[in-house]
């Protein structure tokens, strides 16, 4: 079964990590923007992390045989220091035209402020002017209504919903992504979000089309290997290898090969 991982915060991760998903069959990695855990004080911490992506970790995914993307973005937590935000965005174009850069993102909703919307609008822009993918983050909290304000924001920026992707979405939020004509992402975590048997049943219910699952595996308790475990789940529920490998392999594929610098082939 062959597995692209479509966003995941290895940043956050070990070495070790790389090595077991590569013997789990994880072919590609796909690394948006995120919060470090502590709120940055000034762009340069920005842009060293932004470099890093980039090079750092591009190169150690790549020792394991594993292909490097990233998105590069102004994540929503840290937009209402919104002096600090707008400086951050005013330094991302230089860094979205580099090389295995394949989108803009995370960006959306954490708390639901005027901060977060504005630099998500101007974000949005970016995403728009440079023809690129936007992953979107949907908050954790008053999740529907911020789903809800995402997609109407996204229409009113005018990115194509086919180079848009809103993620982490649970069972009260995903007709209303699909039927906007977006990708859906559902986000496997051993305990917030979604497991990988909730997962299972919103696929069930919902079919194989716009929809890929991500394990984001970040600082919180997660686990990197929770894509291929639910490859294991979804066998088990009677799916077949055709769905299994749509959702976890031609779904990312399709989104982030509207990227000319999606360089990964299948």
């Amino acid at each position: 079964m062959r597995i692209i991982e479509p966003h995941i915060h290895m940043f956050s991760r070990t070495t070790d990590d790389y090595y077991m998903m590569a013997a789990a069959g994880i072919e590609c990695v796909v690394e948006p923007t995120f919060w470090l855990g502590s709120d940055r004080t000034s762009v340069s911490s920005c842009t060293d992390y932004y470099e890093h992506l980039i090079t750092v970790e591009s190169a150690r995914a790549i020792k394991y045989g594993i292909d490097y993307f990233t998105c590069i973005g102004h994540n929503a937590k840290e937009a209402n220091n919104l002096t600090l935000a707008n400086e951050v965005v005013d330094n991302l174009e230089p860094y979205l035209q580099r090389d295995r850069v394949v989108g803009v993102g995370e960006i959306g909703f954490d708390l639901i402020t005027d901060a977060e919307e504005e630099i998500f609008r101007r974000q949005l822009k970016l995403a728009v002017k440079y023809d690129m993918p936007a992953v979107v983050h949907t908050p954790h909290q008053n999740k529907r209504v911020g789903t809800e304000k995402i997609l109407n924001i996204v229409k009113e920026e005018k990115l194509e919903p086919s180079k848009t992707l809103v993620d982490h979405n649970t069972e009260e939020t995903i007709a209303m992504t699909l039927n906007a004509g977006v990708w859906a992402g559902l986000t496997i975590y051993p305990i917030t979000k979604l497991s990988s048997e909730r997962a299972v049943q919103i696929i069930r219910k919902y079919g194989t089309d716009r929809i890929m699952l991500n394990s984001s595996a970040d600082w919180g308790y997660s686990d990197p290997l929770l894509v291929p475990k639910t490859v294991t789940n979804m066998r088990l529920a009677g799916f077949s290898k055709e769905e299994i490998e749509k959702v976890v392999f031609h779904n990312p594929y399709d989104f982030y090969k509207q990227s000319p610098k999606f360089t990964f082939e299948k």
